[in-house]
């Protein structure tokens, strides 16, 4: 008997967790010798989707909720949420419904089969060309400048293993990149391709702000590639500004009464390169940022409530049996 549990995070999901839940309950249920939990946790909706959820661990102890002592964004708490995770592996689901639950009973053959990471890809999705030609090359550009093999199209969707949650739990991310930390571990993922569809009901919660986060994050968690091309910008640069410089003077001193420098070379040159600038100084800033965040030492996400888990001490976060955590609402 297999015990695994599903990992849902929402944040002002109505429409869709009560949805979701019924789909995931359908799939697992009817694959054999198979013992699951199903954990949502909430990112502090200000719905009704904590209502909702509170209903359905009344009906269902299999249903458990963690819900945030308040918004910690779309990067800490899903992290949590599989560290927090019981089983032999966890499969992460989001609750948009834009990644088919019933692709986990693939997930959790090919996991029964002996594979440590299986992981959903999806080479299209049905959304505007314009978006995911833009994914597509984000892409391709970071698996080329990263220190590891990324997952291209890949957005956490699929099943891990204890052994590589562990691996993870080892590494202590404050504020992982959870792709690339997948890649990091090292044990070859299993991939399996599917077409997202579009968001049928509600309205997606990224932005240019989270899509730039996790954009940056990427970048900047697994490669210094950019750090490099700025140092070798700025020599390529200086040497470029040095050589105009010489020409400019030798053609003054060739053609001193016809020759005129003017102003329009000198703003324009000044424009570019504190420009040039301004780009690789808020790119250091990124980095800084992020070696910030790692020693701020700050936890994922503070809890506010625990829902249909028996342990008094919140302590779920290892590979014990479920049947420990059914029964005690919060």
């Amino acid at each position: 008997m297999n015990q695994i549990t599903v990992v849902t995070p929402c944040f002002n999901e109505e429409d869709n967790v009560e949805e979701l839940y019924r789909r995931a309950r359908a799939v697992l249920e009817a694959v054999p010798d198979l013992e699951y939990a199903h954990l949502f946790i909430d990112n502090a909706s200000t719905d009704q989707t904590v209502e909702i959820l509170r209903r359905l661990a009344a009906e269902d102890p299999r249903v458990k909720v963690i819900v945030n002592a308040r918004n910690f964004g779309h990067i800490r708490s899903p992290y949590h949420g599989l560290m927090e995770a019981p089983g032999e592996a966890v499969i992460l689901l989001v609750a948009d419904l834009q990644d088919p639950p019933e692709l986990m009973a693939e997930f959790i053959a090919k996991w029964r089969a002996g594979a440590k990471v299986v992981v959903g890809v999806k080479p299209s999705a049905e959304e505007s060309k314009l978006m995911f030609t833009v994914r597509r090359m984000y892409y391709r550009m970071v698996t080329r400048i990263a220190d590891v093999k990324l997952i291209q199209n890949f957005t956490g969707f699929g099943i891990y293993d204890r052994r590589v949650l562990e691996e993870l739990r080892r590494i202590g991310d404050p504020y992982p990149y959870f792709r690339g930390l997948i890649a990091e571990v090292g044990f070859e993922p299993l991939q399996i391709p599917y077409n997202q569809p579009r968001r049928k009901r509600g309205i997606t919660k990224n932005n240019f702000y989270t899509l730039y986060d996790i954009a940056m994050l990427g970048i900047t968690s697994h490669s210094r590639v950019p750090l490099r091309l700025a140092t070798m910008a700025g020599f390529a640069l200086s040497a470029v500004s040095l050589l105009v410089s010489v020409i400019y003077l030798l053609l003054k001193l060739m053609f001193w009464e016809q020759f005129s420098i003017g102003t329009a070379p000198i703003l324009i040159g000044m424009f570019f390169f504190a420009s040039a600038q301004l780009f690789f100084i808020g790119l250091l800033g990124e980095y800084v940022g992020a070696i910030l965040r790692h020693v701020s030492n700050r936890p994922l996400v503070v809890e506010r409530e625990r829902i249909n888990f028996d342990d008094a001490s919140g302590n779920v976060g290892d590979a014990s049996g479920l049947g420990q955590l059914a029964g005690r609402n919060t």
